[in-house]
């Protein structure tokens, strides 16, 4: 369990960076797979997921999780949708106290979000895809639409570290074609190939929106196989499927 130093400093809320340890998966999914949507036995993800509600000290059905599609949608969680079984989005935001929201990740960005102002939190599910589309501008603009007076804290969660992100140069001509700048966030390997540092491009879009506290849980999903899921490591091991890590926040009374 890793925690942001930021956002500990804070008691009206709680919230943690899980790693894949601490629960009751076996066998590829060893052994805190958080993700119902994987082909793990669905009794020891629930088991895991009633695991990580005690830790937030929060009841089991008051854990909100996504279905998660690399999109770039943000739903704002209140009374009214509370218990709604589907969430569509890549993105929750809410003021609601004593709910937990979540997002599962095995490679991509984990962020979550608090606003010390306006008593609200977020969490953001940022892959490649959602990123360059907007998740991330979505969902700190919902902050802003509650309240123009607003201090909100990021912190970015572990993911797959830069050069063990290596992609095509298709992939790298989508980022140019957004911004010339994004540039930086790319390390040439060869003439078609790339390394990709997806943590940075993710904390430049918090910044270009207006979010100056960010910290990172600076870990590398790919390369801590003890700590973490990664997609791109279980491509690579020719593993039948793999499990996914979940971070949390949430608004206490």
């Amino acid at each position: 369990m890793f925690y942001s130093k930021e956002l500990k400093k804070y008691k009206k809320i709680k919230h943690c960076f899980f790693s894949r340890n601490n629960g009751f998966s076996r066998g590829v999914y060893k052994s805190l797979n958080c993700s119902k949507g994987s082909k793990d036995n669905s009794k020891d993800v629930i088991k895991n997921l009633k695991f990580v509600s005690r830790q937030m000290n929060s009841n089991f059905n008051n854990l909100i999780l996504m279905n998660q599609s690399h999109s770039n949608k943000v739903i704002i969680i209140g009374r009214k949708n509370l218990n709604k079984k589907k969430f569509n989005s890549d993105a929750l935001v809410t003021d609601v106290k004593n709910i937990t929201i979540g997002v599962l990740t095995a490679d991509c960005v984990p962020i979550i979000l608090f606003d010390e102002i306006n008593d609200m939190v977020g969490c953001v599910h940022a892959g490649w895809k959602g990123a360059i589309s907007g998740i991330i501008e979505n969902t700190v603009n919902v902050f802003k639409k509650k309240n123009k007076k607003n201090s909100i804290i990021a912190s970015i969660g572990p993911c797959i570290g830069k050069k063990n992100y290596e992609v095509k140069i298709n992939f790298y001509k989508k980022f140019i074609k957004e911004s010339k700048s994004n540039n930086k966030f790319f390390s040439k390997i060869k003439k078609d190939r790339f390394f990709f540092d997806i943590r940075g491009y993710v904390a430049n879009k918090l910044r270009l929106c207006g979010v100056s506290k960010i910290d990172n849980i600076n870990y590398d999903t790919f390369k801590e196989s003890d700590k973490f899921y990664s997609y791109r490591r279980s491509i690579k091991l020719q593993e039948s499927d793999y499990g996914r890590c979940i971070s949390t926040i949430s608004l206490k009374t």
